[in-house]
């Protein structure tokens, strides 16, 4: 029977039109967003509204797309500046981190599937594999949840978190490919032929990262383009073809992504605001669409059966396993404190990319894949649901948490600046009580180190002079040198900051 490509799309837009109103319910409840994602999918999944979707291969691929935008835009949004303390922290977390992870789980997972579900006969390089497929931490759940909760965390841990993220997904994917080969095969190849393997693979895609980042930004500064619009795109395009490269060239195409993405972002090239909120506008469309399809992809009837092992393996993992790994990667750092290293291990979050590894051994066929691809489905959930909605409450309860110095972001006055010019924007409504020493700008006077750029009156905007009369409900866009100035602003203005 064919499908009319119609109704595809239409119950496409329909399971869009859910997963952003989820989204929407996610801020407000504190409940993350991809998680609800993942709901709505397996909503309409086959044990729901009977959406069918078992494709492995269009989902892995799909999976593949999905990762190298999010790991790019990821890079992109990650301050240099930000993390250069903390880069020997987060490298470490990400190699040996993922490498101490994955051995631990894999004793663990092997005892507690030999006890629990001895019928499986799943045996330790199976465990092993299980083990590495969800050592990395999520890059899509951190990046997305800890700035839509816009967490401001003492000792630095917000970018030592974010690069930690973003860079242990290549070593946790040469792990599971490396493990699926072997049971594939059958035979476990040479030890130094496969650290060797790690290495070039790890090497070729952090050179190739950074060398065709700087090609990138040389061409895109170069290059006259009559369009505008189409400079994302190119970036786009160099993202893909970093990528797919750096596969070919036996690197890892993830590990180069994210790099590029990095050199990309902490450069000077032309209309780069614009590229960034594309990526960033990308990233969500991939990770809503990701989320999606894996929900689609599972079974619920099917994760029944393992539920008391699935849960135990979570437990383990989230209590034993990722704190263990990050208290003994830590250890040389003394001056970081005992709470700081605690945060560090909650914030293990597991999320699609453990689900995307999980589908490898599914295309590989191999046996025990179905059992695996489900119990690191159920951990996910598991470590989403407890992890990730508890993230500001367990800053707080360890007193990490600092009061925001941002201010709001601008709604109504889509303006910009380079980071390289030192300013605060705002954007203050004024009341009643500003006019209190008169109505024109002149008489408020506000700061000599601030300035007023722009009024939003009802729906028209206009650079305002000291003459211009302001009424109640303007908007005005303030400029102003520092948060303090800022902050005297709001006293001139006699309105309540509402940060």
């Amino acid at each position: 029977m064919q499908i009319q490509i119609e109704l595809i799309l239409l119950v496409l837009s329909f399971l869009f039109f859910l997963s952003v109103f989820a989204g929407k319910a996610s801020s407000k409840y504190g409940v993350p967003s991809l998680l609800l994602f993942l709901g709505v999918g397996m909503l309409a999944g086959s044990d729901g509204l009977g959406v069918q979707f078992d494709d492995i291969y269009i989902a892995q691929a799909i999976g593949t797309v999905a990762l190298c935008i999010i790991l790019f835009s990821g890079g992109m949004d990650t301050k240099v500046n930000e993390i250069k303390s903390v880069i020997l922290q987060g490298v470490i977390l990400s190699t040996f981190g993922v490498l101490i992870t994955a051995l631990i789980m894999g004793v663990l997972v092997w005892f507690v599937l030999g006890k629990t579900n001895e019928s499986a006969g799943v045996g330790f390089l199976s465990s092993l594999l299980l083990a590495s497929i969800m050592s990395s931490t999520d890059s899509a759940s951190v990046f997305s949840i800890l700035r839509s909760k816009g967490l401001n965390l003492k000792q630095n841990l917000r970018p030592m978190l974010e690069l930690e993220s973003g860079s242990n997904d290549p070593m946790a994917y040469l792990l599971v490919l490396t493990l699926v080969d072997v049971l594939a095969i059958g035979e476990v190849p040479n030890v130094w032929y496969i650290v060797g393997k790690l290495i070039m693979q790890l090497a070729i895609g952090l050179g190739l990262g950074y060398a065709l980042g700087k090609f990138a930004i040389f061409v895109i500064n170069r290059i006259k383009i009559g369009n505008d619009s189409l400079y994302p795109i190119l970036v786009l395009t160099f993202c893909i073809f970093i990528f797919s490269a750096t596969y070919f060239l036996q690197g890892n195409g993830y590990l180069a992504v994210y790099i590029a993405g990095l050199v990309i972002g902490n450069s000077k090239f032309v209309h780069k605001r614009s590229s960034i909120k594309f990526f960033d506008g990308l990233a969500w469309l991939f990770q809503l669409i990701m989320f999606l399809m894996l929900g689609l992809l599972v079974n619920p009837h099917e994760l029944l059966p393992i539920i008391v092992p699935a849960l135990i393996i979570s437990l383990l993992m989230i209590f034993i396993a990722r704190p263990l790994t990050v208290y003994l990667c830590l250890l040389p750092f003394r001056k970081m404190t005992f709470k700081a290293k605690t945060y560090i291990s909650w914030v293990g979050l597991r999320g699609a990319v453990p689900i995307i590894f999980a589908i490898m051994p599914l295309a590989a066929d191999l046996p025990n894949a179905r059992l695996i691809f489900n119990i690191v489905f159920f951990c996910t959930l598991i470590s989403l649901l407890l992890q990730g909605t508890s993230l500001p409450i367990v800053a707080r309860w360890l007193k990490l948490a600092e009061k925001s110095k941002n201010v709001s972001k601008l709604r109504d006055f889509d303006i910009d600046v380079s980071n390289d010019i030192k300013t605060v924007l705002a954007e203050v409504e004024l009341n009643e009580n500003t006019f209190e020493v008169g109505n024109r700008l002149m008489d408020i006077k506000l700061p000599d180190n601030s300035l007023a750029v722009m009024v939003k009156r009802d729906e028209k905007y206009f650079v305002p002079t000291g003459k211009t009369e302001l009424n109640p409900k303007d908007k005005l866009l303030i400029m102003t040198d520092d948060y303090d100035s800022l902050q005297e602003v709001y006293k001139k203005l006699k309105v309540e900051n509402k940060n």
